[in-house]
């Protein structure tokens, strides 16, 4: 524990394991806004170690895509993600084609 702790490796007494508190008002946590092809998208972890593509840009709210796991993804690997998405939504309606 010394090794890892600079103190005496006692830690935080009030401290539980896996529980987060929560922060009145905050915003939701968003590691990066891409424009690509001319729409906007705000991405951000998820928690099953992967990522959440906002379509900020795109004409239904809150419609977007996952993708998991994306561990150290490149802003071009994530540009790639996108376009991917893009070039499967119906442009009439906005969602993804059926198929």
């Amino acid at each position: 524990m010394k090794a890892i702790y600079p103190d005496n490796g006692d830690g935080d007494r009030e401290a539980v394991p896996g529980v987060r508190p929560e922060t009145e008002g905050a915003a939701d946590v968003t590691s990066l806004m891409l424009e690509v092809d001319g729409e906007a998208f705000a991405l951000s972890p998820n928690e099953f170690g992967g990522t959440d593509y906002a379509w900020l840009s795109g004409p239904n709210t809150g419609y977007g895509f996952g993708v998991s796991p994306t561990p150290d993804l490149s802003a071009d690997e994530h540009v790639e993600n996108i376009r991917d998405f893009l070039a499967h939504v119906d442009p009439t309606t906005g969602y993804l084609e059926d198929d």
